[in-house]
């Protein structure tokens, strides 16, 4: 019996260490080692949280900024969402309370975390619980995030449909843009905007703070601090090489009071490796280049350069 007991109080530890380990662990191995973490960082001013228009090199949507200084003024205020993950209203918040609960009643009377599912009584029956209740809460978590998509898009300026449409060359792997923008972007701009792309990504792999405050905004250059201390905490160092501006075009550009803004699609290629700091082993990327494409986002103040002000992942 007292057997039994300790079994059963190690397993329901394994099974709330899994429960919450899992979803981490596919996050952060899904994610890119480069600049950004493979995130969507940073700010756009007044235009933060509404998406850029999408252009030949990004036909796709950029995705919400997840990390981000900038308050959310554009969404609806919903009393009802407030107070967590389990308030949530709809088909997410159902799920999680309901999941919640049945492991929490499950507990209480003895017939572990998911007694109150109907559980199996393996620890394989467990894990494959946990693994569907994973999924299930993925594609919740997916089409809460599409309902309110459009939250962002209702305040947003009316986005130019020649935006980004025009190619001719200016001679920086860009294309030249509409035209039409508020805001005239020329060549001289264009070439700061691939100089940064590789000035960013060298400082980057040589953990050089003073050049990325020098060409970044204080926000983007305190979550790139944050992922090189991960980094330096795992032991590792991420070396970022051979980038080349593929296309490029300009999604839009705009003015507020004396700043501008300018927000550009670009692909590139680059060779993204993980290095173990101690032996200089290559523990995760490749020499082979791979080619990505990003939603970048430079801001100038009066007397000032192009700083980079956000980057954006595209869906």
């Amino acid at each position: 019996m007292i057997v039994s007991q300790r079994a059963r109080a190690l397993l329901k530890t394994l099974v709330v260490i899994l429960s919450v380990a899992m979803p981490l662990t596919l996050t952060v191995t899904a994610a890119d080692a480069r600049v950004g973490g493979g995130f969507s960082s940073g700010s756009r001013g007044s235009r933060t949280f509404a998406p850029p228009p999408t252009t030949r090199t990004a036909p796709n949507a950029a995705q919400p900024m997840q990390r981000t200084i900038t308050p959310n003024t554009t969404a609806p205020v919903n009393t009802a969402n407030r107070g967590g993950f389990f308030n949530r209203g709809g088909l997410l918040g159902g799920l999680a309370a309901g999941f919640l609960g049945a492991g929490l009643f499950g507990m209480l009377f003895g017939n572990g975390l998911f007694g109150g599912l109907g559980g199996l009584s393996s620890i394989l029956g467990l894990v494959i619980q946990l693994a569907l209740i994973y999924f299930v809460v993925r594609l919740a978590m997916s089409w809460w995030a599409n309902r309110n998509a459009p939250s962002y898009a209702n305040n947003a300026p009316p986005p130019n449909p020649n935006a980004g449409q025009s190619y001719a060359r200016t001679g920086f792997g860009f294309g030249a843009g509409s035209g039409s923008a508020p805001l005239e972007i020329t060549p001289a701009d264009y070439e700061v905007f691939e100089r940064r792309l590789n000035e960013v990504q060298e400082a980057w792999s040589n953990e050089d703070m003073n050049r990325l405050h020098a060409i970044a905004t204080p926000e983007m250059v305190s979550y790139m601090s944050q992922d090189l201390a991960s980094n330096s905490s795992r032991g590792v160092i991420n070396k970022v090489t051979n980038v080349k501006l593929l296309q490029g075009d300009l999604a839009e550009a705009w003015r507020e009071g004396s700043t501008d803004y300018a927000t550009v699609a670009m692909h590139f290629s680059l060779v993204d490796k993980t290095m173990e700091r101690s032996s200089g082993r290559m523990i995760e990327g490749s020499d082979t280049p791979q080619e990505v494409t990003e939603i970048w986002t430079f801001v100038r103040r009066p007397g000032a350069d192009w700083e980079l002000s956000a980057i954006q992942q595209t869906s």
